[in-house]
């Protein structure tokens, strides 16, 4: 019976907390060090929106949409963009090595001369990407996204030297 009560109060306790957090039209905000704030996108719309050359990394873009959006020579290691959907976007020269970016919509996108070294992309569909010079080493991707993207893989990547059929293990 205490066991119950003291539940009941955990529950209270808990349903005070969250309802008495404030809550934000547009970008959360987190903090990468000391002084250093780091936006959150999760489930938003940011279609269209332009990120060009900005560092955004340690960020989480997870379960939003981003179609059309510009993310050309943006710094993404290390984020979450799970379940995101990043149809038709300039993601021409990014960084996301080290990115969680299982179930992602990357269908159409620009992905030339990006490094996805060590990026998840299990469960994402890559179709009418463009991958000229990207570097996905260690990329762990479906097997079928990986012969598909073999079979346009061409150039090298210039930040790391690596070549996109060589990224790719393609045979």
């Amino acid at each position: 019976m205490k066991f119950f009560r003291f539940l009941k109060y955990l529950c209270i306790i808990f349903s005070f907390i969250v309802l008495s957090s404030p809550v934000f039209a547009g970008a959360n905000v987190a903090v990468k060090g000391e002084g250093d704030e780091v936006p959150s996108y999760v489930r938003s719309n940011i279609t269209g929106f332009d990120f060009h050359g900005e560092d955004l990394h340690l960020s989480s873009i997870a379960g939003a949409v981003a179609r059309d959006a510009d993310f050309s020579n943006v710094d993404l290691h290390g984020t979450t963009l799970t379940l995101s959907d990043l149809k038709g976007s300039n993601l021409n020269g990014i960084d996301l090595t080290d990115t969680l970016s299982d179930r992602v919509n990357f269908q159409k996108t620009d992905l030339r001369n990006a490094v996805l070294i060590n990026m998840i992309a299990s469960g994402s569909s890559f179709a009418g990407a463009q991958i000229e010079g990207a570097d996905f080493s260690y990329a762990i991707l479906d097997s079928e996204d990986q012969r598909n993207l073999c079979e346009i893989a061409d150039g090298v990547n210039p930040t790391t030297g690596v070549s996109t059929r060589d990224s790719l293990e393609c045979n």
